[in-house]
């Protein structure tokens, strides 16, 4: 049984890279962005896609966790 859940992890893996790979791949025409006056430089849409997807990861835990750490705050003022 844990053979096949290592082969199956696996052969997920392995799909994965493979649909990231087709999407970098399809994407190499460069875009700059604009943002507030200001303009970026010319990148792959790729990498920006996977840039914003990136920063999001890193955003999204840090303000859950201080809107859970505020919302804590609160509920020990209440009680």
């Amino acid at each position: 049984m844990r053979n096949l859940k290592r082969i199956l992890l696996g052969v997920f893996i392995l799909l994965l890279v493979m649909v990231i790979l087709a999407f970098v791949l399809e994407n190499q025409q460069s875009v700059s962005l604009l943002f507030l006056g200001l303009s970026g430089p010319q990148l792959p849409v790729s990498l920006v896609v996977v840039l914003a997807l990136l920063i999001g990861m890193l955003i999204g835990p840090v303000l859950g966790w201080f809107l859970g750490r505020s919302s804590r705050a609160v509920r020990k003022r209440l009680v």
